[in-house]
């Protein structure tokens, strides 16, 4: 009998052996595909200098403009803080503060709770409480677009050489280096190495203590077994005085509780909120010529007359067929779940993978829009305001991203009934 601790995939909720991976290599459940673990080896050092060269251009990005828009001699230009500022005068609160969260707060909190991890153990030390600083990063994780911002400015970039001449502000290409820094941060960040060099630098069993070597059953909840979807950690339900992980105190539930009703009512309400927000305009141009209110469509026909088709599509698939084709996905899988279907599972789970991964996307015309409206701003030559389909989509984006974090994907393999025996070990890539 292996003697390999056992570990619970948690898309699927199988139970499975770890075993060795070559160097940046990745183990995924043999059931459904997800990634389980990587092997980074000096993932901790890599990711401390990624992070503090990231907050350095953080730092930097934030000081100077991102962006000008030069006419006849009068020069126009904004920080990113700016922009969110101008959006909030505007009235369009909503918005201003989906902006502010995604490109600024949220960042540099993933920055800094990284830092507080990693700083004292490159010493060493173990942080106080790195169970919330955990805690922290899972939150923030979905919320970080700091890619999907440098794609949006790129869009107004062409948008605006139309209307006046675009001087790039050093904020715009501080914003780029910090992308690819958050890209490597993430890449190299591997909180299983994390916990394991805590417990060694502890010189305590705990993680040790609470993975169970042995099960009666092949996944985890019918084992009587809890696995924390923060830190990975599987725990015997019998041996817990509270459904919370012992080593990072996140809360325990064998399937989230209320998932299928809570998707239902994000999806209603991000189907009924659809509509409105591809109908009605969502800029409003005054100047001298007239006045003119587009809509993500128009705008999409407008980046393809210009000859900016490359845009028009992205900014096509981004806007208008992503978030449509999230809905219809998690639809899909809900409506699956609840019949207990057992068809395509594999396929359904990789279908939630792509929903996860591609719901930021469509925060892309936001950011198109706050860029247009900070810097469009020549009084009686031609002024841009938001218009009432921005509120409304920018909710359904934050409501599709609810959505597919409400929905437990475990649910799609509920119905199967796993080989009997010792669990198999994972499957390496």
């Amino acid at each position: 009998m292996s003697s390999a601790p056992l570990i619970a995939c948690h898309q699927c909720d199988l139970l499975q052996r770890q075993s060795p991976i070559e160097d940046n290599g990745a183990a995924r459940c043999r059931r459904c595909g997800a990634p389980l673990y990587r092997s980074r080896p000096g993932g901790l050092e890599q990711t401390l200098a990624c992070t503090l060269a990231a907050l350095a251009t953080f730092a930097l990005a934030n000081a100077y403009p991102v962006v000008g828009l030069s006419v006849n001699g009068t020069l126009v230009d904004t920080t990113l803080l700016g922009a969110v500022l101008d959006l909030y005068h505007d009235g369009v609160w909503p918005i201003a503060g989906l902006v502010f969260l995604t490109t600024l707060f949220v960042p540099l909190l993933d920055m800094l709770a990284l830092l507080y991890l990693l700083m004292p153990l490159r010493f060493g030390v173990t942080p106080h409480r790195p169970d919330i600083a955990f805690r922290l990063l899972h939150l923030v994780e979905p919320w970080c677009m700091t890619e999907v911002l440098i794609l949006g400015l790129l869009v107004a970039l062409v948008k605006l050489s139309v209307i006046a001449t675009v001087v790039p502000g050093i904020g715009l290409y501080a914003f780029g280096v910090q992308m690819l820094l958050l890209a490597a941060m993430s890449s190299r960040f591997e909180p299983r190495d994390i916990w394991l060099r805590i417990s060694a630098i502890r010189k305590s069993g705990a993680t040790a203590c609470w993975t169970p070597s042995t099960a009666s059953a092949s996944t985890a909840s019918s084992a009587g077994l809890y696995v924390c979807h923060q830190c990975g950690l599987l725990s015997a339900a019998a041996r817990l005085h509270s459904a919370h992980c012992p080593r990072c105190r996140a809360h325990l539930h064998f399937r989230t509780p209320g998932s299928i009703s809570r998707t239902w009512a994000f999806l209603l309400a991000a189907a009924v909120l659809y509509v409105p927000a591809n109908a009605l305009p969502v800029m409003e141009t005054s100047s001298i010529f007239g006045a003119e209110k587009d809509t993500i469509l128009s705008g999409v026909v407008y980046l393809w007359v210009s000859g900016s088709w490359p845009l028009a599509i992205i900014v096509f698939v981004a806007s208008i067929a992503v978030p449509m084709l999230k809905i219809i996905a998690l639809v899909f899988l809900v409506v699956t779940a609840q019949r207990r279907s057992r068809w395509m599972q594999r396929r359904r789970a990789r279908i939630y993978r792509i929903v996860e991964l591609v719901g930021r996307w469509s925060m892309l015309d936001i950011y198109v829009i706050t860029m247009l409206v900070a810097l469009v701003q020549f009084n009686a030559l031609a002024t841009i305001q938001a218009g009432p389909a921005a509120i409304a989509f920018g909710a359904v984006v934050v409501l599709t991203m609810f959505a597919a974090m409400s929905f437990d994907p475990r649910l799609t393999w509920d119905t199967t009934e796993a080989d009997h025996g010792q669990a198999a070990p994972v499957s390496r890539r």
